[in-house]
């Protein structure tokens, strides 16, 4: 939250900036996506991504967030949509724009990523972070068409 002063009257004024933050949905080509189990508060399996941080594209982020998370190299990359919904991650105000991309190399866990797995679009966890399990619907209705070139 940023505290500024009101032009006309002088008096304090918030503004709760919300954050930025990428995510990407990684088909296999089984069709299945990839996901990662956060070692970190709050829990569940979600996407791969994180903030975008001072200076840095939204391809850069994503690049560097699947790279850190999954062990993957970004080789093609879309973008799907962006979810602002202000309730969508507890801890902030988040605006997530989502990626589809493809990755090279074999996922590993690492960073804050606990695990890392291929599910069926059919068969997701039961426990999912944020708002990841809606964002996967879309795709797989195919309600935002994107395809890495």
């Amino acid at each position: 939250m940023r505290r500024i002063r009101c032009t006309r009257c002088g008096g304090p004024v918030e503004i709760p900036f919300p954050l930025v933050a990428v995510d990407c949905i990684v088909p296999d080509e089984a069709g299945r996506v990839l996901l990662i189990r956060r070692r970190f508060p709050p829990p569940g399996w979600a996407l791969p991504g994180g903030f975008v941080d001072a200076g840095e594209s939204l391809e850069t982020a994503v690049a560097r967030e699947l790279l850190e998370e999954t062990g993957l190299r970004l080789t093609a990359l879309a973008q799907f949509h962006a979810y602002s919904e202000p309730s969508r991650d507890p801890r902030h105000p988040m605006v997530s724009v989502v990626f589809v991309g493809r990755g090279q190399g074999s996922p590993r866990a690492g960073d804050d990523a606990g695990e890392a797995a291929f599910f069926a679009l059919g068969d997701l966890p039961a426990e999912m972070a944020f708002d990841h399990r809606a964002i996967l619907d879309d795709y797989a209705r195919r309600r935002y068409p994107a395809e890495p070139e």
